[in-house]
């Protein structure tokens, strides 16, 4: 047994170089294309900021005027699982820090401050000065993020991979016509994910809300491929 692992053992050393000799060379090659989306919604996240001389008086002033803010997004249409808490935090605010102390319970409370936050999604994006402006008028002290985005973007990012192959292969075809080679195929085709980018500033909305830019979004394909080289 151990002499018929030997034998094989040495067929495949002797076959190696010959193994060696018929592996074509490679072009590796990457493209990238840029699609363009208007965006469909905009992701607004704002909240109340509430200090008192005690937790549960922070809690209670922030709640009421949550619970105004929450009527004033129902007012601009953004309802149901549009709307969202992503952050509720109760925190302690300290008096001057510049001194060092050896510890923190050696400082002194003086009030406590509570963060509610709310992620709401706006459907309409021309209405989202509007949005805002309510969230304001009704106690929004804490304006985050705004952001845009589309929710189906498959259809741009299809167009955006065919564009990046059609580059990727007109690049293979001037790499083989200038260094004078032939192509034989592809031998390896990849892709790198990308979320779509943030919106460039275009547009303003309606003048008489707080402006904000929809812009549009760019969906982004990238293709990597491997070409072999013809050895004739």
């Amino acid at each position: 047994m151990i002499r018929a692992l030997l034998a094989s053992t040495a067929l495949l050393l002797a076959a190696s170089p010959a193994l060696a000799e018929e592996v074509n060379p490679t072009l590796s090659l990457s493209a990238s294309a840029d699609v363009q989306v208007t965006p469909d919604y905009a992701t607004v996240q704002s909240g109340v900021v509430t200090r008192a001389a005690t937790a549960q008086q922070a809690m209670q002033d922030n709640a009421r005027a949550m619970t105004a803010v929450f009527d004033a997004l129902r007012r601009a249409g953004v309802t149901g699982n549009d709307v969202q808490t992503s952050q509720l935090s109760v925190t302690p605010v300290y008096a001057d820090r510049s001194e060092p102390r050896q510890n923190q319970s050696q400082y002194e409370i003086i009030a406590y401050e509570t963060r509610n936050t709310v992620t709401a999604k706006v459907r309409d994006t021309s209405r989202v000065g509007n949005a805002i402006d309510a969230m304001v008028s009704a106690g929004a002290n804490n304006i985050q993020d705004v952001s845009f985005g589309a929710e189906d973007t498959s259809e741009a990012m299809d167009q955006a991979r065919r564009e990046a192959i059609t580059s990727l292969l007109a690049r293979a075809d001037l790499f083989a016509d200038a260094a004078g080679f032939e192509l034989c195929g592809i031998t390896r085709i990849s892709e790198n994910f990308a979320r779509p980018a943030v919106p460039m500033m275009m547009a303003r909305m309606d003048s008489e809300s707080t402006p904000v830019a929809a812009g549009q979004l760019s969906v982004t394909a990238t293709i990597n491929a491997d070409f072999c080289i013809s050895d004739d």
